[in-house]
């Protein structure tokens, strides 16, 4: 479905991704781990077209996708960003339809503004409440519901967890695990290592603007030093 060759990205006199190659084949839950700074959230800008790469290309479904922010949504692209970045002034309600803002199908909008509400039951309840004044995982199943209005088939995630107590870390990987059975194709950057392998199906692993591993996301967790860098004590204490 997505398939990044050779990609370089710089700015700010910083070569941020170096030669970076991966891909996201339809169905699949593909994960990107890395150390803050290695380039993650920089990849997925580059995919969504905010960062113009130096050199490389990014193609989905076998043609170039377009370096147009709009255009790549309207090609199937959508994108979680990192931070939620949802329009605080503006109720639930209204961020939602904005996710839906290329789209012009009525009756398909309003079935996906129904599956969206059924998936995140509390935005429901807070559809007329201004979205800066929810809690930062209602914000981030804001961003989750909203990207999803787009009908997007690749859906790209940034640190979906960032910030979140570790109860509703549990949640939004929950929640991605029903967005995927929706069928959506997901590109995950994570920090929480230990749950993005888990949900996964591969895995890259980034360092310093290059992937140094990659595999399917069960080998990429017993490898001992993808344990001892990323995983930690969690991997330590599931043995």
């Amino acid at each position: 479905m997505l398939n990044v060759e050779n990609l370089h990205v710089a700015y700010g006199g910083i070569r941020a991704l170096k030669g970076v190659s991966l891909r996201v084949d339809e169905g699949e839950i593909v994960t990107i781990i890395g150390a803050n700074g290695a380039g993650k959230s920089t990849l997925l800008n580059a995919i969504s077209g905010f960062l113009k790469p130096s050199s490389g290309s990014v193609s989905f479904r076998g043609k170039p996708l377009s370096r147009r922010p709009d255009l790549i949504v309207r090609d199937g692209i959508c994108h979680v960003p990192e931070g939620r970045l949802v329009f605080a002034n503006l109720s639930v309600e209204s961020n939602l339809a904005m996710g839906a803002y290329l789209r012009s199908d009525k009756k398909a909008i309003a079935a996906d503004l129904e599956r969206v509400y059924a998936l995140f039951p509390r935005l429901a309840e807070r559809a007329k409440q201004s979205a800066g004044t929810l809690s930062g995982g209602e914000q981030q199943m804001l961003a989750m519901g909203r990207a999803l209005m787009t009908d997007g088939e690749l859906v790209l995630m940034d640190e979906p967890s960032l910030g979140l107590a570790p109860l509703l870390v549990q949640t939004v990987f929950e929640i991605i695990g029903e967005i995927h059975k929706l069928g959506k194709t997901i590109l995950l950057v994570e920090q929480n290592a230990f749950k993005a392998l888990a949900v996964a199906d591969r895995a890259y692993v980034l360092e310093q603007g290059r992937i140094v591993k990659e595999g399917r996301a069960s080998d990429i967790a017993a490898d001992p030093a993808v344990r001892d860098s990323y995983l930690g004590a969690e991997s330590k204490a599931g043995g």
